[in-house]
Order: structure tokens, then C-alpha cells, then sequence
């Protein structure tokens, strides 16, 4: 029996817009290819698609909370299944898996078996051990999450650009973020 969230998840992907898959992916690639040539060193293209997701997320952010109705998670649990079953699912739509939680709870793995911008994506060898392709998401996840209060760090383990099986990103909770009335708005 499927969980409420896989479920959700299911529902959301079904009534929110769609692009073309190899679309999408191919204007990613040409995205990366782009930033490799500007900045000619993989570590500025791994930090730039970082911070490019991370814009992405501050603005999906909203569009998850408002299209899925999902209100405030109670711990970093039910986020953590949230992001896994319904946020992948609306937007790549796929499911991920979580694993690997650490013994006091703040960090875990974000397992995922399919990915689509990774779809016809074959990396020089020059490359393949240096550079995150798909940073793109660790980003999403980190700014998705800042506009919710949680402070994270989102780093990439796993990539089958690497020869792995799946891909893993690892999410390590830092703390909560204090929600704070701008200045001269009291």
C-alpha cells in the first residue's frame, strides 16, 4: 500500500504543468556545458550550479507548499519524506528514497535510483571525478529548505557519472532558522 505522501506526491505530479523531458534535460546540459567553458575550472562550476539551485529552490519553495497543501512538518523526519516522495515527484518526477540516518537524527541520505538530468549525459574522463553534474539539486534542497527555517548543508556522495549505482546526497541539518520582522516593518 502506497504512504500518504507517495500518494500526494502522485497527485501533485498529475495536476501541475509539465515541460518536455528532453527538453528540460538538454537546456541543463548546455547550461553546464556553458558554465564549464565561462569559468574553466570544475570547482566554480560545481559552486555555481550549487548557488543556481539554490535560487530555484527559494522560489519553488512556494509553489510545493502551495500546490501540495502540505503545512509545517513537526520534525526533520516528515520533511525528509515530504522532499522524497512528494517534492522529487512533482517536479523530476520520480520518487527518491531516504537512508541512512545518522544516530542523532540530523543528517540523511537522499537515495535517488533514476534521475532524469542525468539522461544522456556522458562526461569526458578528464572530468568525471571532479565535477557534480547535477549539483543543481543539492542548491534546490538547501534554498527550499532556508525559506522553511531549516539551515542545511547538502553535499553529493553518490553519481552514476562516477560509475555508482544511484545518486546520493547527503543532508546534514545545522539549526533553525529564527523568523525575524525586517527592519522598520515592526
Amino acid at each position: 500500500m502506497a504512504s500518504k505522501n507517495a500518494r500526494l506526491g502522485e497527485y501533485t505530479f498529475n495536476k501541475v504543468d509539465k515541460v518536455n523531458a528532453e527538453i528540460f534535460v538538454l537546456t541543463y546540459g548546455t547550461i553546464v556545458a556553458q558554465m564549464l567553458e565561462d569559468f574553466d575550472d570544475v570547482n566554480e562550476t560545481n559552486k555555481q550550479l550549487d548557488r543556481m539551485g539554490y535560487r530555484i529552490g527559494v522560489r519553488l519553495i512556494d509553489e510545493f507548499l502551495a500546490r501540495s497543501g502540505i503545512g509545517r512538518c513537526k520534525d526533520l523526519k516528515e520533511t525528509a519524506d515530504n522532499i522524497a516522495k512528494v517534492a522529487f515527484k512533482m517536479f523530476l518526477g520520480i520518487t527518491a528514497r531516504i537512508e541512512n540516518w545518522s544516530a542523532d537524527e540530523k543528517e540523511f541520505s537522499v537515495i535517488l535510483d533514476e534521475n532524469p538530468l542525468l539522461d544522456y549525459v556522458e562526461l569526458p574522463p578528464s572530468i568525471r571525478t571532479s565535477l557534480w553534474y547535477d549539483n543543481v539539486i543539492c542548491g534546490v534542497i538547501r534554498g527550499a529548505l532556508e525559506m522553511v527555517q531549516l539551515s542545511v548543508d547538502v553535499a553529493y556522495l553518490k553519481s552514476p557519472l562516477r560509475g555508482d549505482d544511484f545518486c546520493e546526497v547527503r543532508v546534514t541539518f545545522k539549526e533553525y532558522i529564527a523568523d525575524e520582522v525586517p527592519v522598520g516593518e515592526d
